[in-house]
């Protein structure tokens, strides 16, 4: 196995194919660092954080999604398992076969290429060897390296375009991503401020009735039909206005006469005798006892 051919023809692939990205590319040289320490045996034994520490990747989302795209490609045949007390296994091809040598039969002889090139690049056709042309004819041998290493030139162009475009596309994708993210946390703010049960009129609706807050005026007028004072209505409208009229502090109000009648009733435990209205004083005294004396 000579690994520097194999090399060779695996980037002889990567530079047609334009499916594959470095990220591709990265993985697939850890794995051959796997193959290489298991001495280019197959199938080999691959760890996942392993693998992806040697890579650089550190998205399992991505790693999965390249090693699937090598095994579709045909750069390798990957084996998952599915069982965590055993590695998934890989089995990497050989490509320095594609490097070899044509057999002689198929071979061209070193000269015909040379006399082709001659007659084609020639400027004066109509030159013979006896004659001087008025043009110079083009060496064929350089022209022949000059070409060769345009075409090189022209893969390497390629691959930084692509390679330019693919970060292009990288950062077009993160840059929607931050601005889908701040869009959708300024309407949860919007959404939140909408919902919000300390504005006048709630929003929510539960039983398909809805809840207006009630000015104080209405408040004192329910508690003096209640046979109630005053004094208890402001108190009423003073506790719930400064809550956001949510009963319980979580809850948003709904029917606030119902929350006046609980506060009706629960209202006698908090006042004294005296501001009991049809109350029974005879419980009171206004002589000062001494509690020392004996009965």
């Amino acid at each position: 196995m000579n690994y520097i051919k194999h090399l060779t023809g695996f980037f002889e692939k990567v530079a047609i194919d334009r499916t594959l990205n470095p990220t591709h590319v990265s993985l697939y040289i850890a794995l051959f660092q796997f193959w290489n320490c298991n001495r280019f045996k197959n199938p080999i034994s691959i760890n996942r954080d392993e693998v992806m520490r040697i890579s650089k990747i550190s998205s399992k989302a991505t790693y999965h999604k390249c090693l699937k795209n090598l095994h579709s490609l045909g750069y390798i045949n990957y084996q998952p398992s599915y069982n965590p007390f055993k590695g998934s296994h890989v089995i990497l091809f050989n490509f320095s076969d594609d490097l070899k040598p044509l057999p002689k039969s198929e071979r061209k002889p070193k000269n015909e290429l040379l006399f082709e090139q001659v007659n084609e690049q020639a400027l004066n056709k109509s030159c013979t060897s006896s004659e001087t042309g008025a043009e110079q004819a083009v060496v064929p041998s350089i022209n022949y390296i000059n070409n060769t290493n345009l075409l090189n030139d022209k893969n390497i162009s390629n691959l930084e375009e692509q390679a330019k475009k693919i970060e292009e596309i990288n950062n077009s994708n993160l840059e929607n991503e931050t601005e889908n993210e701040k869009e959708k946390k300024l309407r949860e703010k919007k959404k939140s401020v909408s919902d919000s049960p300390t504005q006048i009129e709630i929003n929510h609706k539960l039983g398909g009735k809805s809840f207006v807050e009630p000015n104080l005026n209405e408040i004192k007028t329910y508690f003096l039909e209640n046979n109630f004072p005053e004094q208890e209505a402001q108190k009423f409208y003073n506790y719930f206005s400064s809550v956001g009229w949510l009963v319980g502090g979580k809850t948003p109000m709904i029917n606030w006469q119902a929350a006046a009648q609980n506060w009706i009733i629960n209202a006698p435990k908090f006042i004294s005798n005296a501001e009991q209205p049809n109350k029974a004083k005879h419980l009171n005294t206004t002589t000062d006892k001494d509690y020392s004396e004996p009965l």
